[in-house]
């Protein structure tokens, strides 16, 4: 993919997160879901190091609350594993694997992860079809809590090819 090619593929990504991102402040008080009035985070690795994400919007003491925040957008090699690792809490609760294309409106795809488990190791980086999608990490939501507001952790990831043709979104070639 050429410079231009992932900016702009960057710039559709970063447009739909307005879908997820809401409205409110930013995911202050960050941290491992596990010690009662914390917003959990979610841990992603695709081949580098291990990054943090924050949620969009999460359920935290009965309050359903939307942050202002970023998620990471990784770019990634064919065929790498994605691993993903929430805290006990959000594995406790249950939690799913959904797949958007790159602007966030059209759900793909939805893994569950087994219950209890914090990790999910089962999808790679060419599983998806398009080579620019969001995986969004969805915790099992409680009807009686937050008006069923549940957690989520979106992540952008853009698959580089390697060798052939550049494509565009679409799949096609491009130039």
């Amino acid at each position: 993919m050429t410079a231009a090619g992932r900016a702009s593929t960057g710039v559709a990504l970063l447009a739909g997160l307005g879908v997820l991102a809401g409205c409110g402040e930013p995911a202050s008080g960050t941290g491992d879901g596990d010690g009662g009035s914390t917003v959990p985070t979610l841990t992603v690795q695709a081949g580098g190091d291990e990054i943090s994400a924050d949620p969009t919007q999460y359920c935290l003491d009965g309050d359903g609350q939307r942050y202002q925040t970023a998620p990471p957008i990784l770019e990634v090699a064919p065929d790498t594993t994605i691993e993903l690792t929430v805290s006990d809490a959000v594995a406790e609760a249950g939690w799913s694997v959904q797949v958007f294309d790159e602007e966030l409106q059209e759900i793909l795809g939805e893994v569950d992860v087994p219950a209890g488990e914090a990790t999910f190791s089962e999808i790679t980086t060419s599983d998806v079809v398009p080579p620019t999608f969001y995986l969004v990490v969805v915790e099992a939501s409680d009807p009686d809590a937050c008006s069923g507001l549940s957690g989520a952790w979106p992540v952008g990831f853009i698959r580089a090819s390697v060798g052939g043709p550049e494509t565009g979104p679409s799949g096609s070639p491009t130039g």
